[in-house]
């Protein structure tokens, strides 16, 4: 059993894609000292803790998920001392810090590969999934093949340069599968163990961990990942009772079994999380239908206890920017959404201040697509948005070019801006517990197409009715509980009643009810 850290119980979290949120040496690209230089920044918004995409030596052939070394920082962005100094300022101003850890894959560069590759036995040799022979392909994965001395082909996750570390087959069917109590797993299992130990030790409060439900081949039911992470979890109770663990799994009732404590809703697969951000006819538009979403949460909040582990983000550095889709004040619904559901919410450096994905840049890192979700943090009016003092050609990703990009300093100063609505909101979460991380939630309108999401949120001896009704048309909605007092609006005042709310179009409503 994971003991939950008290902590995630009220936590709002902020990630940070470290090369774009603010440099501080002028090279171009963003550093450690950049991020502790603003943590009063995101205190002041009102998150409680920060989320920091990897930022470990790698060659970067895709922006830091590809470790060449887990346990030193990359030089671009400082020292090991300088992350520490992170966690302590941190720590200080009362925010806890998760780092991120990519335990499916390396890059090629790392040592721990370039062992594996040699002809001769050695330690490193089953650290990676290879198969026997040159001519035979891992079943379903991409490989590496002809790279070395050594005969076989070494499967791949994702990009070519990221070979895949040996967790086991769950079920091994040629004789180089190897069973996940192996030698070869084993001492994958225990290196990353030793990973963790490393940064806990160091003053991490704990992880997110990067596609946490692929690391055993063959496991259809991920069973034997499930078993690898009820391991890790004893491992963890025994040394670090208090590290936070955060699953990039979007199958909550698995993630809970192997000992996390919350799961991210993923962007893909059976989600539907797009349904309200990212398609052609969004829900928080005002004209797509939030029902099928509504049906899978509910699947999985249920499977999994109805326990608040769900995490909801507003995007993250792998999706389109939630502004490219969400535009005007309906970005400011789809924030009372976020900021009113069960599990930690997660604000995606920027959004929180509506930046554009920045459209017709060229690939950085590995980004394609993506990159246009990757730009610099937009600081102020200074050169480079604040960003860097670099010139504009040595910056990492190009800055927003338009001449009314939105800044943090003029939302700061704008008591309407959708940064001021964000923060607002977030204290309106941090003063109710029934809007919080483990407070339940039962639909009263499932956001088919016209129609409001509304839900009530419940816990101690609290009762929360909660209405965000994006469409042009206001609608009518029943409950069971008496109104008592309206504790966040926005929009058309909502007209209240036994049992009854008429929310306006374009609007949203949280009101205490018995």
């Amino acid at each position: 059993m994971a003991k939950r850290p008290e902590w995630l119980d009220n936590a709002v979290f902020y990630e940070i894609y470290p090369q774009s949120f603010k440099d501080t040496d002028g090279d171009g690209i963003g550093n450690i000292g950049g991020i502790t230089e603003k943590l009063p920044y995101i205190k002041e918004l009102g998150c409680t803790a920060l989320w920091i995409n990897p930022c470990f030596e790698s060659p970067f052939g895709d922006a830091g998920y590809d470790v060449s070394d887990y346990c030193r920082v990359a030089p671009r962005y400082g020292t090991n001392d300088d992350l520490v100094r992170l966690f302590e300022e941190a720590h200080r101003l009362g925010l806890y810090v998760l780092l991120d850890l990519v335990p499916g894959h390396t890059s090629w560069e790392h040592p721990w590969f370039k062992e594996s590759m040699k002809a001769e036995k050695n330690k490193y040799t089953d650290r990676y999934v290879w198969t026997d022979s040159i001519w035979e392909e891992p079943t379903g994965y991409g490989s590496l093949r002809g790279i070395s001395e050594r005969d076989g082909s070494c499967a791949v996750n994702f990009f070519t340069h990221q070979p895949a570390l040996n967790y086991g087959y769950y079920r091994p069917q040629r004789p180089w599968q190897q069973a996940t109590d192996s030698e070869g797993p084993v001492a994958t299992r225990e290196a990353m163990k030793d990973v963790m130990r490393f940064w806990l030790s160091r003053g991490c409060d704990g992880f997110r961990v990067d596609m946490a439900g692929s690391l055993v081949k063959n496991d259809e039911d991920c069973k034997g990942t499930i078993a690898i992470w009820q391991n890790i979890r004893e491992f963890l109770n025994e040394e670090f009772p208090g590290a936070a663990m955060v699953s990039e799994w979007g199958e909550p009732c698995q993630s809970l079994a192997g000992g996390f404590h919350m799961d991210f809703l993923l962007h893909f697969g059976s989600s539907h999380y797009n349904d309200l951000f990212r398609c052609p006819e969004p829900f928080f538009q005002g004209c797509g239908d939030a029902s099928r979403f509504v049906e899978k949460y509910i699947d999985s909040y249920e499977r999994s206890g109805r326990r608040g582990l769900i995490c909801i983000p507003s995007g993250n550095h792998d999706m389109d920017r939630l502004a490219r889709h969400i535009h005007g004040d309906n970005r400011k619904l789809a924030f009372s959404f976020l900021l009113s559901m069960p599990g930690a919410p997660y604000i995606y450096y920027g959004d929180e201040i509506g930046m554009r994905y920045v459209e017709g840049l060229t690939s950085v890192e590995g980004g394609y697509g993506r990159t246009g979700s990757r730009s610099p943090m937009q600081w102020d009016g200074s050169e480079n948005a604040g960003f860097s003092t670099a010139p504009a050609e040595k910056l990492y990703i190009p800055i927003d070019p338009s001449s009314d990009r939105p800044t943090a300093q003029a939302q700061m100063e704008d008591a309407a801006s959708l940064r001021s609505e964000i923060k607002k909101l977030i204290a309106v979460r941090q003063a109710h517990k029934a809007l919080q991380s483990l407070g339940e939630i039962e639909f009263i309108s499932d956001g088919a197409k016209g129609k409001p999401l509304a839900y009530i949120r419940s816990g101690g001896d609290e009762r929360i009715f909660v209405a965000v009704n994006p469409t042009d048309s206001a609608a009518e909605l029943a409950f069971d509980g008496t109104p008592c007092e309206v504790v966040y609006s926005f929009g058309d005042q909502a007209e209240l009643a036994e049992n009854r709310c008429v929310i306006g179009g374009k609007s949203a409503v949280f009101v205490l009810i018995k």
